[in-house]
């Protein structure tokens, strides 16, 4: 039975610094993440037959699950997953970090722009009401802004994420205190678009 982890960071703890603080990066994925992981394999132990599937696959087919364990596969490999994925679509600063590619033309054939569309998936991020996140996903092969509520997830939805922000406090209150708009602004000087344009062209 090979139970799930939380993978390593694909960088130092203090990489996204001034932009994400050490200490915040120490916390959330040392502590949150790391609790989402384990509260999921103590969900699924009690079928774990389920460890057969990837936490993404459960999240797909949330119905199917054994209502005893819905509602914790739900919140906990939802923290999981959205984890695992948002650790990969950030990196250190860049000059002019734009989107490249195919996933460029896409956001300016959808939104008309990359201003438009960063000015939406800000409006997005500041707009979830509590916890939760604001993504760029594909459904059903078009590019969509669209936000979710604590760990509900797009894969329960059958959309495929290509960027997201995590808008939970602990994401960010340590330095930005509640001054959520200063903590998305600064967001787009760490995204990682060469992973964002990998996982579009898949």
């Amino acid at each position: 039975m090979q139970k799930y982890t939380t993978p390593d960071l694909p960088y130092a703890h203090d990489a996204l610094e001034p932009y994400i603080d050490q200490t915040t990066m120490e916390i959330h994925h040392g502590k949150h993440h790391v609790g989402y992981t384990t509260k999921l394999n103590t969900a699924v132990e009690s079928h774990p037959e389920l460890f057969s599937k990837t936490p993404e696959e459960l999240l797909a087919d949330l119905d199917n699950l054994p209502e005893d364990i819905r509602l914790a596969v739900r919140n906990n490999g939802g923290g999981h997953v959205h984890h695992n994925f948002f650790w990969e679509i950030m990196r250190p600063a860049q000059e002019n970090n734009v989107a490249i590619g195919n996933l460029a033309k896409a956001i300016d054939e959808t939104f008309g722009s990359f201003a438009k569309f960063k000015e939406e998936l800000t409006q997005a991020a500041l707009t979830v009401f509590g916890s939760g996140w604001a993504w760029l996903l594909i459904e059903d092969n078009k590019l969509k802004i669209t936000k979710t509520a604590n760990q509900d997830s797009p894969y329960s939805l059958g959309q495929s994420p290509v960027l997201c922000i995590d808008v939970w406090e602990h994401a960010y209150y340590l330095k930005y205190k509640n001054v959520r708009p200063d903590y998305i602004e600064n967001f787009w000087q760490i995204i990682n678009w060469d992973k964002t344009e990998e996982l579009y062209n898949k």
